[in-house]
C-alpha cells in the first residue's frame, strides 16, 4: 500500500490532526528559517564590523605614536595594544617580506596570505579557517615611525558559531515542542468539531438498523457548515419520513379500499361460473356490476397515485375564466340534469395555479355537489376579483355536511354516512386531492355547510403578478 493510499484510508480525525500539525510545523519552520538567516546575517556583519573596528583602533594608535617610535620599543611594550585588541583576536605586525616582528595575543596561529601590495593599501578582508576555526582576516599597510609593514588581524568566529548553534538548537527543540503541541491541540479540536459528524454517523447507523422511528434529534446550535449539514440531514429525514408515511398510507388505503370492489367482482365472477353463464339476466347484471367496480378501481388507483406524487411547483399560471368555463361545460355534458351558473364580478386575472390543478380542484367540488344531492342539482359559481387574490365561491343545494364532519372531509377515503348511501358515490379521494393541490399552490379553502340546505366552498387564489 503506497503512501497516498495510507493517507486516504486514515480517519477524518487523524487527517485533520495530521494536516493541522504539519501546517503549523511548516509555518513555524518557515518563520524559524527566516529568523535564523536574518540573525545569521546580522551577527556575521557585526563580527566583521568588530574586526574592522579593532584594526582601525590599532592603526590609529600607530599613527599617534609619532615618527620617533621604533619597532624595538613596541616589541618591549605591547600593553597598550593589548588593551585595544579583544582577547580572542590575534594581531601580528610583519614587514613587507612577511617576517613577523610583533605579536599581540597569541590566540591563533598565523594565517596564510597572498595579498598584493595594492590590496594591503586598501585593506583586505577575507574569511578562512585558522587552526580549524573560521575567522575573519584583516590585512592592511601600517606605518610605525620610519617603519612600513603590514598588520594581520585574526578575528575568530568561535563566539558567533556557538551563538548560531545555540539558536539552532533552541529552534529545533521549540519546533519539536510546537509540533507536539499543535498535534495535541489539533486532536482536541478535531474531537470537538467532528463529534457532531460522529453523532450523525451513529444516527444513520441506528436508522439503518432500527428504522426512522429511532432516529436521534440533534441539538447542535452553531450556525456553521456542520450546522447546515445537520439541518439539511434533519430536513431530509423529515422528507423521507413523510414519503414513507405516504407510501405506507397509500398501501394501507389501497388495500383497504380495493378489497370491497375486488370482492364484488370476485363474487359476481363466481356467480357466473356456477350458474350465470346460461342465464342472460344474471350474466348481463354481473358483467355490468363488474365493469362498474373495475372502473371504480381504476379511478381510485389513479387518484391514489396522484396523491402519492410530490412534484415541485414550477412557474404555474392559469386563465381562471377559461378554466371555469371549460370545467362547467364538461360537467354539464356529463350531468345534463344539473344546473350550473357562473357569475363574474370584475375582470378576472390569471392566477398562480397550473390549469390542470385548478380544473381538478373545481371539478371535484362541483361533482360532490351534484352527486350528494337529493334534488335536482343547482350549482352556483361566483368569481370575485380583488387586489391580490381572486375569490371563487362554489355553492350547491345538496344534502349538506354535519358540523362534526366538516374538519374531516379532506381526509382520505372519508365519507359521511349519508354520502356512503348515495348511488354512484365517489372513492372518497376527491376532496383529499383538491386539498393537496390547493396546499401545493397556496390556495386557501374554507367550507360552510348546513344539513339539507347545501354546502359552500370559498377558494382564495393568489393572483399572478404582472
Amino acid at each position: 500500500m503506497n503512501r497516498k493510499q495510507i493517507i486516504r484510508n486514515l480517519s477524518l480525525k487523524k487527517k485533520w490532526m495530521l494536516t493541522s500539525g504539519v501546517t503549523i510545523f511548516v509555518s513555524y519552520a518557515a518563520i524559524c528559517i527566516v529568523l535564523y538567516l536574518a540573525l545569521h546575517t546580522w551577527l556575521i556583519n557585526n563580527e566583521e564590523k568588530n574586526a574592522l573596528r579593532t584594526a582601525d583602533d590599532i592603526t590609529t594608535f600607530f599613527n599617534t605614536l609619532g615618527v620617533n617610535v621604533t619597532i624595538q620599543q613596541l616589541q618591549h611594550n605591547t600593553g597598550l595594544m593589548k588593551a585595544i585588541v579583544n582577547q580572542e583576536q590575534t594581531v601580528r605586525i610583519l614587514n613587507l617580506d612577511g617576517v613577523e616582528l610583533i605579536r599581540i595575543n597569541d590566540a591563533s596561529p598565523a594565517a596564510n596570505t597572498n595579498a598584493t601590495y595594492d590590496e594591503l593599501l586598501s585593506t583586505k578582508i577575507s574569511e578562512q579557517k585558522v587552526g580549524g576555526t573560521k575567522a575573519y582576516i584583516i590585512e592592511r599597510i601600517v606605518q610605525i615611525g620610519p617603519f612600513q609593514g603590514y598588520m594581520q588581524l585574526i578575528h575568530p568566529l568561535t563566539t558567533f558559531q556557538k551563538m548560531m548553534q545555540y539558536v539552532l538548537t533552541t529552534m529545533l527543540i521549540m519546533g519539536v515542542g510546537a509540533l507536539l503541541l499543535s498535534a495535541s491541540i489539533s486532536y482536541v479540536l478535531a474531537n470537538r468539531l467532528i463529534r457532531p459528524l460522529q453523532q450523525l454517523r451513529d444516527s444513520m447507523r441506528t436508522i439503518r438498523d432500527k428504522g426512522l422511528e429511532e432516529r436521534e434529534q440533534f441539538t447542535y446550535q452553531a450556525d456553521d457548515e456542520i450546522g447546515d449539514v445537520l439541518t439539511m440531514y434533519n430536513a431530509m429525514l423529515e422528507e423521507l419520513e413523510i414519503s414513507f408515511t405516504k407510501q405506507q398510507q397509500f398501501v394501507a388505503d389501497a388495500s383497504h379500499e380495493l378489497r370491497t370492489p375486488i370482492q364484488a367482482v370476485e363474487g359476481h365472477l363466481s356467480l357466473l361460473a356456477r350458474w350465470g353463464k346460461d342465464d342472460p339476466v344474471i350474466l348481463s347484471e354481473s358483467i355490468d356490476i363488474s365493469l362498474i367496480e373495475v372502473r371504480r378501481m381504476k379511478k381510485m388507483i389513479e387518484e391514489l397515485l396522484q396523491l402519492a406524487r410530490r412534484e415541485q411547483v414550477m412557474n404555474a399560471e392559469a386563465n381562471l375564466e377559461q378554466v371555469l368555463d371549460q370545467v362547467i361545460n364538461e360537467l354539464i355534458t356529463v350531468y345534463p340534469n344539473a344546473k350550473i351558473t357562473h357569475f363574474v364580478e370584475g375582470q378576472l386575472s390569471n392566477v398562480n395555479v397550473s390549469p390542470e390543478a385548478l380544473a381538478q380542484i373545481i371539478r371535484n367540488i362541483i361533482e360532490n355537489g351534484i352527486r350528494y344531492n337529493n334534488r335536482l342539482p343547482e350549482i352556483s359559481v361566483k368569481s370575485i376579483m380583488r387586489e391580490k387574490y381572486v375569490y371563487v365561491e362554489i355553492s350547491d343545494n345538496g344534502i349538506g355536511i354535519a358540523e362534526q364532519h366538516l374538519p374531516l372531509i379532506f381526509d382520505r377515503f372519508y365519507r359521511v354516512d349519508e354520502s356512503r348511501q348515495q348511488n354512484g358515490g365517489g372513492t372518497g379521494l376527491g376532496l383529499s386531492i383538491s386539498k393537496m393541490l390547493a396546499d401545493k399552490y397556496g390556495v386557501d379553502i374554507n367550507v360552510n355547510s348546513h344539513l339539507e340546505k347545501g354546502t359552500s366552498f370559498l377558494l382564495t387564489i393568489p393572483k399572478k403578478n404582472p
